[in-house]
């Protein structure tokens, strides 16, 4: 049965500023947490936050008890633009009764403490590396946190009539729609299907049907590969993909449906084939030559993981700073302002760009895209790539959320695995994903999330699989990207589906997952989920929770899991099952009046799921039960805080 302790998350729940949600260094924050009365009761509390480097205790007052729980409150100074605080909470005997300390007083014999940051609660002291933060960066667009994000990838999703007119490069492959992908070897780059610009524009009115609020396209640069992430241009779009004026007419078109469209930007390296490198290559003497990094005799040059085609720049260059960010109609500018008007950037391998060895120049190169993105569109939106744990380097202050697995993807994967050898898992050695129990699903998100904070986290991608990945119907039992979807819409994130999640298009790697849309094939499509991503893309845009609320776990063990989304006026709550489970909710985990609702038909369920009172008499208890792998949420009352 779920246990009630201690909580605290960081949402608007939690923290009150001067102005909802906008934080100033020099602030005062009214920071609560709440402890359920039947765990200690706690008869201290205490926030510790750590303010020019070194700690600080401010007692918070008791404020009163709502619905079994007791809330306290504190005063902290927001003395830091990155601000970390926990909560000391002290247990005894006896109830002090709501009455704020300096220090704890009396015996220690009979009393206890505990920690609780980020990550959970714990009885004894624990690094600072998990504190919450609360931060005075500028916040990111409400777009991006309430959006739902769509992945293209240009050359698989759709041609155009005019595609036919396009002419095959020599450096590809010429292939039907209809020619299966190549995931590995040499030609899994130089496929060439011809998708283009147009093509997308075509299909507008599918991704506003399953709810897409953001569209965002990799790579639109000439290149010599179907990624194109080698760029051998920045200042034009692939006549491959309709040029220029395609670009323009997507934006038009997809803003007409109130659709924020984002490019994707390698601020590490460009291709070998590029104009800059090209005259770096020819010219140890020329100015581009310092974009780069060169042998002493000019014979060798960094890149990207040793892949000659991918030519890493050397952001110790000045010029290369002005070409690439600050000028006028650099890089970074020229497609955010008209008439191409891009509302943001996804910047490839963030976390790698800027560094070399004993180089590390990637928050400086963070802080200057973003200010300039921020200069020329305050409601833009700046991701970066980081596929390992990213939070050291996406705090809010430049990139304002990150396109990383470690967090979401890949445990979920592990926990809805089944038996799929000899598949990527995210360049790790093994074989595919390892089996796990929910309990080792909840240890590695909060601890991959903690670092985070609460403003962040809403920004990160939610992502199931992207273009870069295996994908989940590869790697998950029948029904697990049902299951998946759940919890990438309804978690804290931005949920992000790669084009053909909707039809169940599977692949062992990311080139094999490229595979083109099945556009008027029925026989390609492997699952039609587009019903699945539409009723979760509604809903989220229909339940303030979703979006705004914040997240308490219930239940994590086996096969289930269950948290619960919730603000003060409103409260969502989600249970999934990868297999038969039966899950006991009781007060005060919830109020009276959300067990009441909580038996209620679910707003939404895939698969079988009831609930039904399991006490001897009213709602005291609920129970949530799962008939093989389902999911289902339920709308429930606000949480009410005691008003002191």
């Amino acid at each position: 049965m779920p246990i009630a302790l201690p909580h605290h998350d960081g949402s608007g729940l939690f923290v009150t500023t001067t102005a909802p949600g906008d934080v100033s260094l020099g602030d005062t924050v009214r920071l609560r947490v709440r402890v359920p009365q039947g765990w200690g009761p706690a008869s201290k509390v205490w926030v510790r936050s750590v303010q020019d480097g070194e700690p600080r205790y401010d007692a918070a007052l008791r404020l009163g008890t709502a619905d079994g729980w007791d809330w306290w409150e504190a005063a902290m100074l927001v003395a830091n633009p990155v601000a970390r605080y926990r909560f000391l909470l002290e247990v005894s005997p006896t109830h002090d009764d709501g009455a704020a300390a300096s220090v704890a007083t009396g015996s220690t014999a009979e009393r206890s403490y505990w920690n609780l940051n980020a990550q959970g609660l714990f009885r004894r002291d624990v690094s600072d590396a998990a504190d919450f933060r609360l931060t005075s960066f500028a916040p990111a667009p409400e777009w991006l946190r309430k959006g739902t994000m769509y992945q293209v990838f240009p050359d698989r999703f759709a041609r155009s009539e005019q595609a036919d007119g396009h002419p095959v490069p020599e450096w590809a492959t010429a292939c039907s729609w209809e020619t299966p992908v190549v995931g590995t070897g040499g030609q899994a780059s130089t496929q060439f299907y011809g998708g283009d610009l147009p093509g997308i524009t075509g299909k507008l009115d599918h991704l506003q049907e399953l709810g897409v609020d953001i569209l965002y396209l990799t790579p639109f640069f000439p290149a010599r590969s179907n990624h194109r992430y080698d760029a051998s241009t920045f200042d034009s779009v692939d006549p491959l993909l309709g040029g220029d004026q395609a670009l323009v007419d997507l934006v038009e078109a997809a803003h007409a449906r109130g659709i924020r469209v984002m490019g994707d930007l390698t601020a590490n390296h460009s291709g070998a084939a590029h104009e800059w490198f090209i005259k770096a290559l020819a010219d140890p003497g020329s100015e581009e030559a310092g974009y780069y990094y060169f042998s002493a005799d000019h014979s060798s040059y960094e890149s990207w993981w040793g892949v000659a085609s991918l030519p890493k720049f050397n952001w110790s260059s000045d010029a290369l700073r002005r070409r690439f960010v600050t000028d006028d109609d650099s890089v970074v500018a020229r497609w955010l302002k008209p008439p191409f008007s891009l509302d943001g950037w996804r910047i490839d391998v963030g976390n790698m760009t800027g560094r070399l060895g004993a180089v590390d120049l990637n928050h400086e190169v963070a802080r200057l895209v973003a200010d300039r993105v921020r200069e020329i569109n305050p409601n833009a939106a700046l991701l970066a790539e980081s596929t390992s744990d990213a939070a050291a380097d996406v705090t809010g202050e430049h990139w304002q959320g990150a396109m990383t697995y470690s967090n979401l993807t890949r445990p979920l994967w592990s926990w809805l695995a089944k038996d799929a050898p000899n598949v990527n898992f995210f360049g790790s050695p093994q074989s595919g994903p390892h089996k796990i129990d929910a309990e080792d699903f909840l240890a590695t998100h909060q601890e991959l999330a903690a670092g985070f904070s609460w403003g962040v986290r809403k920004n990160n991608m939610n992502a199931l699989n992207t273009h870069d990945t295996a994908r989940a119907a590869t790697v998950m039992v029948d029904g697990g990207p049902d299951v998946g979807a759940f919890l990438t819409y309804c978690l804290p994130g931005v949920p992000v589906m790669f084009a053909g999640d909707e039809f169940g298009l599977e692949g062992f790697n990311g080139e094999d997952s490229r595979t083109p849309m099945p556009w008027g094939d029925l026989q390609r499509v492997r699952r039609d989920l587009r019903s699945v991503h539409a009723a979760l893309g509604r809903l989220r845009k229909e339940l303030p929770a979703l979006t705004d609320g914040g997240v308490r776990w219930l239940h994590a063990e086996g096969n289930a899991l269950a948290f619960v989304r919730e603000t003060a006026q409103s409260s969502v709550l989600v249970f999934v099952a990868r297999d038969n489970a039966d899950v006991v909710l009781n007060s005060p985990v919830l109020s009276e009046a959300q067990l009441t609702s909580l038996l209620a038909k679910p707003l939404h369920q895939c698969g079988t799921v009831t609930s039904a009172p399991a006490g001897a008499s009213g709602v005291e208890r609920v129970r949530l039960r799962a008939e093989g792998i389902s999911a289902a949420m339920w709308a429930l009352p606000g949480t009410a805080i005691p008003v002191r």
